[in-house]
């Protein structure tokens, strides 16, 4: 099971931008289709506090928010961090 899912939907660029950056950091994930996939759509809405927009990112079942934040992390080298700790 992939420590890293992401909630997405067929029609988003930042959803492709985002799973292309994680496989290009070697980085496996999960997706979870929200527009196809209503139990994925409450699951997320549960996670996040609500929120409506794509792509949301969770690692280890906690949320960190979108590709902003995922890049941030990476930056920051807290996601190599956190990866590593597993």
């Amino acid at each position: 099971m992939a420590r890293v899912k992401i909630y997405s939907t067929a029609r988003c660029p930042i959803c492709d931008k985002t799973k292309h950056l994680l496989t290009k950091w070697g980085i496996a994930y999960e997706e979870a289709r929200v527009d196809s996939d209503h139990a994925a759509l409450r699951e997320m809405a549960e996670i996040t506090d609500g929120a409506r927009t794509v792509p949301q990112i969770t690692i280890d079942g906690k949320w960190i928010g979108g590709f902003s934040e995922l890049t941030m992390m990476h930056m920051d080298d807290e996601l190599d961090d956190l990866m590593e700790s597993a």
